[in-house]
């Protein structure tokens, strides 16, 4: 691109703002976006801010300069980025206040950006204090406030050496930021000037760069308490403020051995409560927020310290922060209460790992009170019909509500809790209340003991015998709260029979089937024996599922629920009523089959989804169906005779279908649960399938085809079935050569799911019909150097596929087992052939390319890979660090020298996990 003229850029940053045009708008942003790009942009950039025409050119301007200091500054020449760094001092010196905070955050981000990456400018911060102190100090507070929030930053890549030694040079600098901070408080009296001060300090104390012990003389977080007992505050300062404390209570958790300076900020924020209950009494929601917010921080900071001193039978100074987070939790607003959830998560998780009885009944008042509370917040308005929909709002609290009295629930019991909610039940109150306690009933079912019978049968009774004019929110949660009473009825089953008929009675309305069909799935799964009988039940049930108000998922589980009950029938009645239950589905599928019906559904009539004329309709409940039967083992498997009903009807339909995903996808996962379902019975079907899909593949590559003679593999390979090896064998030469060829065509990035599929079906080989996959012919050496271009792919499943691949065929190669002394023979040379390049391949994926939860798979692999061979590995993994290269960030010599004798030393996954992370941290 050729440098362009200022009239231009003027023109194109109007037309971005100005133009009301749309066409033009884009026009001229993609064109900006180009000069953005180009080398010219620095000079057009430091021009427009020169030039300061309009507020729009110089947000362009900033906004181009900081994108091109963070990702374009090895662009410039060294000596160009001394005169840079002025050009942005300069920009910066002039601010003003009026000027837009946009701007002077893009200057400032880019300033500090260019301070991080600028190794030979030693001092950056007294050279900036120096530069701006008694000029513009406004602009220094951006600055000092961005360039600490800027060391993490994943855009900057500054590698972990970088990073500590500029953390290290703002601790040195710690106590000259405080007193050019202290001086600015004093001297203004500006809300603005002052909240920036405050957002200053936590930046710096969020990185640690401030000292504990200097806290009781912090000017800063004086006036940021001071700010908080003030329930008058402004809310942009409140909340700076709250942010402030919760930094440094933060920062306090991490240090032991100050306790004066502990007691302290415990005695200054618990001291806060009276201002928490003036908020609330003026109705100030934000600052209650806050508030809640520096609570919750106060007890998780000391909670280890309180669970420790209680443990040991003593009472810990900080217990006091559980009554003001409890405090919290009363709040009328749910959203404040929501607050302080991780801190009962991690009290919960606390007392379970100690398992010490006497600490659990110390909190025991705590928990007691938090449910109560939650029940409270969990009632719907009372002038709604309906329970709030999944997506709202207040749905997703009460779920999270729900998650979370399941996990506190042990320390109280949940027969306390039932015994607690079915007093409200007792009592004559508003339908809202009602169905809160039933709520909370429903969150503790499944941990009721099967032997209660003081509460839970009259639960059930009033349940069973509701009147048609309840409420229709009490309704459904009295349903619900019967699905998950499941394994207490499992051991009463004279309940078993009314719970079914009142649940199918409820499928007829429509407020109520989707709850019914799930309760039902529930129950049946939990009592399948007891639940046979009632099978003719649930097949009528089935036979009107189009009648009924279902939606398609629960239809879905109204066939689960059939299938749990049917699975106990003896094998000939099972099979007929799976071949009936099964044409049930299949009949409609036959239909969209004939001549003249619809057609797949991209096309221009296609039929809606989750209508009559959508195949997927009927496969999800034809894998519904398989899915649940769990029958048990008999000579002839009673569900073959419904797979073999079924597969042509879904062959037919993927063939109709072959070229739409979401179809193909729903027919592979039914026939993978008529397959697992059957087991080893379906090795006469076989030949059909390892047939049918290669022609499917050819016709359309869909992942989910390679996934499928995957499940196949699992669930048919048998050394002893000659027949069964060859089908298998031949399924995976037809599918790997068009699979590999699709990969080495087309980016790895645009195909993860093929990777994922692929390498998965090669697991599955590797574990059931090796000598299919490494025999003569066999595609070893590709799938190698296509697994050395997919490392770096940060895909989660398909890495996780291709790390158990790899893991799996070395670990074989380290094999002890005579039997696989031929195989680790083949995979071992295989493996000595490629592994310098599968070394180099893992280490630069780790260090580059993947997230660092996905580094404890490439772990387990290059602790098999280096076993295979302990001195080539010892040479695999020096070529690979050196290949690496040491321009920054990157590791040292000496770095990468104490990582290679860790990495051979080392035999724990953990171990290598933790190496391979902290040598990332220096690449990043």
């Amino acid at each position: 691109m050729e440098a362009p003229s200022m009239d231009t850029v003027y023109q194109a940053i109007s037309a971005l703002y100005d133009n009301p045009n749309a066409n033009e708008k884009e026009k001229a942003s993609k064109w900006l976006g180009e000069v953005q790009k180009s080398i010219h942009s620095w000079k057009v950039a430091d021009q427009l801010l020169q030039e300061k025409k309009d507020v729009q050119s110089c947000y362009f301007a900033a906004q181009t300069m900081r994108s091109k200091v963070q990702h374009n500054l090895s662009e410039l020449p060294q000596e160009a980025i001394v005169s840079l760094r002025d050009s942005l001092v300069a920009h910066l010196e002039v601010i003003s206040p009026d000027t837009s905070p946009a701007i002077l955050t893009q200057l400032s981000l880019a300033l500090a950006d260019l301070a991080l990456q600028m190794t030979t400018w030693t001092n950056c911060v007294s050279d900036l204090i120096k530069l701006f102190s008694n000029k513009n100090d406004f602009a220094l507070l951006e600055v000092l406030t961005v360039l600490p929030q800027e060391i993490d930053s994943s855009s900057l890549k500054l590698g972990e050496n970088r990073r500590e030694e500029i953390k290290s040079e703002l601790r040195a600098h710690s106590q000259m930021v405080t007193f050019f901070l202290k001086e600015c408080l004093s001297n203004s009296q500006n809300t603005h000037i002052a909240l920036k001060i405050v957002k200053c300090m936590t930046s710096w104390i969020q990185v640690k760069a401030m000292s504990i012990q200097e806290v009781p003389q912090n000017a800063v977080i004086g006036f940021s308490l001071q700010v908080l007992r003030d329930h008058n505050s402004i809310n942009v300062l409140h909340s700076a403020a709250s942010d402030c404390v919760c930094a440094i209570l933060h920062c306090l958790e991490d240090n032991n051995s100050h306790t004066e300076v502990e007691k302290l900020l415990f005695e200054s924020v618990a001291s806060l409560e009276d201002s928490y209950h003036m908020a609330v009494a003026h109705e100030e929601e934000e600052k209650a927020s806050n508030y809640a917010r520096v609570f919750t921080e106060l007890a998780e900071t000391f909670l280890e310290k309180i669970i420790l001193c209680t443990a040991n039978g003593n009472s810990h100074f900080a217990m006091r922060s559980l009554e003001l987070t409890l405090v919290c939790v009363g709040h009328h607003d749910y959203d404040v209460a929501e607050i302080t959830f991780n801190l009962w998560y991690r009290l919960s998780e606390e007392v379970y790992e100690r398992d010490y009885q006497p600490l659990t009944d110390v909190f025991k008042p705590h928990i007691e009170r938090l449910i109560e509370a939650l029940a409270r917040h969990c009632q719907c308005e009372p002038d709604h019909t309906h329970l709030p929909d999944e997506g709202d709002e207040f749905h997703e609290f009460r779920i999270k509500v729900m998650e979370l009295i399941k996990d506190v629930v042990f320390i109280v019991g949940s027969s306390s809790v039932f015994r607690q909610m079915f007093a409200v039940l007792q009592a004559d109150l508003p339908w809202e209340q009602t169905e809160a306690a039933l709520f909370i009933m429903q969150a503790v079912a499944k941990n009721i003991l099967p032997e209660e019978y003081e509460y839970v049968p009259k639960v059930v009774e009033a349940i069973l015998s509701m009147p048609e004019g309840t409420h229709p929110a009490v309704r459904k949660t009295c349903i619900l709260l019967l699905g998950e009473l499941c394994e207490w009825i499992e051991r009463h089953p004279e309940c078993l029979e009314p719970c079914l008929q009142s649940l199918i009675g409820a499928l007829q309305d429509q407020n109520l089937a989707s709850a019914a069909a799930t309760a039902l799935q529930n129950i049946c799964a939990a009592c399948r024996s007891a639940a046979a009988p009632h099978a003719g039940t649930l097949l009528r049930a089935a036979r009107r599922a189009d009648e009924l108000p279902l939606a398609p998922r629960a239809a879905a589980a109204l066939l689960r629920a059939l299938a749990a009950a049917v699975g106990r029938l003896p094998p000939a009645q099972l099979a007929l009523a799976m071949r009936e239950a099964a044409d049930l589905q299949l009949a409609p599928l036959r239909a969209l089959l004939a001549p003249g019906a619809p057609g797949a559904p991209a096309a221009p009539d296609a039929p809606r989804r989750g209508s009559r004329a959508d195949p997927a309709l009927w496969l999800d409940r034809l894998a519904a169906l398989f899915r649940d039967v769990d029958a048990p083992p008999a000579p002839d498997h009673p569900c073959l005779p419904a797979f073999r009903d079924a597969w042509p009807v879904v062959r037919d339909v993927m063939t109709k279908y072959v070229r739409e995903g979401r179809v193909m996808e729903r027919a592979c996962r039914s026939v993978r649960f008529m397959v697992r379902s059957t087991g080893r019975h379906a090795a006469p079907l076989l030949p059909e399938l390892s047939q049918a899909l290669p022609a499917l593949y050819s016709a359309r590559p869909h992942s989910c085809l390679l996934y499928l003679a995957a499940v196949l593999a699992d669930a048919l390979a048998d050394p002893s079935d000659a027949e069964a090896t060859r089908a298998l064998s031949r399924l995976l030469h037809e599918l790997l050569p068009p699979a590999l060829s699709l990969l080495q065509t087309t980016p790895l990035r645009d195909s993860p799911d093929t990777v994922d599929d692929l390498y998965r079906l090669c697991v599955r080989y590797l574990q059931r019909c090796p000598g299919a996959l490494l025999g003569e012919g066999g595609a070893l050496p590709q799938l190698l150097q296509l697994a050395a271009r997919a490392c770096a792919l940060d895909h989660r499943d398909a890495n996780c596929s291709l790390m158990k691949f790899l893991h799996d065929l070395a670990r074989i190669a380290n094999s002890a087992r005579e039997d696989d002394r031929q195989l680790k023979e083949l995979i071992s040379a295989t493996l000595v052939q490629y592994g310098e390049t599968l070394t180099f391949a893992l280490l630069e994926a780790s260090v580059l390319h993947l997230h660092s939860y996905m580094l404890s798979e490439v772990a387990e692999v290059m602790l098999e890979l280096l076993a295979v061979s302990r001195r080539a590995g010892a040479d695999w993994l020096a070529a690979a660090l050196q290949r690496l290269g040491r321009a920054p960030p990157a590791a040292t010599d000496h770095q990468c020298w104490q990582f290679h004798q860790y990495a051979m030393r080392t035999e724990k996954c953990k171990e290598m996990t933790r190496l391979l992370r902290d040598f990332a941290r220096l690449y990043r």
